[in-house]
């Protein structure tokens, strides 16, 4: 009889975890699949005129989306916000895309956060982008997560779609070594992005396998902490394919 008790009790226990795990895979978003998070905003895209309306993009963020290459020289168009419009209206030739850009250079989350309800909200963004990682640095890890999360709650709360970007390098730092202060605020954007269940570009990991193939990253960079038009290009090709 104990030996069957025992048994019996190990069935159930298989079931319980089965159960358990078919509910979690039941209930979990998988935002780390870009090939389906933007299904709405793709089929608005795809709409001809007249039953087509404006698709706001919205890029905030620090001087890297802002378009600062070798400082004080701005390459806008050269830039990750526009190499995806300008793959966007490729793929989509009859939708209406406004791209608009509230990154300033040399800023970091906390200041974004303040002003993100007047000058980021107020455009009403489809799709909005976060990529304040690279000057998080001097507020620590503690205070930019607050103020990420204070950002990702409000887009959120306005059913707004978000994708959250690692850093792009600063060759001040090994990308190969996962201790430093640069790595773990990284790895703090794709806990947020797995905590609030939204889009995830990890720029960090992008430049990160570059390296692992041996691949100089000075070769994708204009200076130590900003990348070139070649750097930008891996961060958009990551981009688009939520659009794709």
């Amino acid at each position: 009889m104990l030996k069957i008790m025992r048994v019996l009790g190990s069935f159930c226990l298989l079931i319980s975890i089965a159960f358990s795990l078919g509910a979690q895979s039941a209930t979990s978003t998988p935002n780390s699949n870009p090939n389906i998070y933007l299904d709405n905003i793709k089929e608005e895209l795809v709409k001809e005129w007249p039953n087509n309306r404006t698709i706001n993009l919205v890029f905030h963020g620090h001087s890297v989306p802002a378009g600062y290459f070798k400082t004080p020289v701005v390459n806008t168009l050269a830039a990750y916000p526009y190499q995806v419009l300008q793959e966007l209206k490729e793929l989509y030739p009859t939708a209406v895309i406004n791209m608009i850009n509230t990154s300033i250079g040399g800023e970091h989350a906390i200041s974004g956060a303040k002003r993100f309800k007047k000058e980021v909200l107020t455009h009403r963004p489809d799709v909005l982008f976060i990529d304040y990682a690279l000057n998080d640095l001097r507020h620590g890890l503690s205070a930019s997560k607050t103020a990420w999360s204070k950002m990702i709650k409000a887009a959120q709360h306005r059913g707004i779609k978000v994708i959250l970007l690692t850093p792009s390098p600063n060759l001040k730092f090994d990308i190969l070594e996962e201790v430093h202060i640069l790595a773990k605020h990284a790895q703090q954007v794709r806990d947020l992005a797995k905590s609030f269940n939204t889009g995830l570009v990890d720029s960090y990991l992008l430049f990160q396998q570059k390296a692992q193939e041996g691949v100089d990253l000075r070769a994708f960079m204009s200076q130590g902490n900003h990348p070139n038009e070649k750097g930008h290009g891996l961060i958009a090709t990551a981009l688009l394919q939520f659009f794709q």
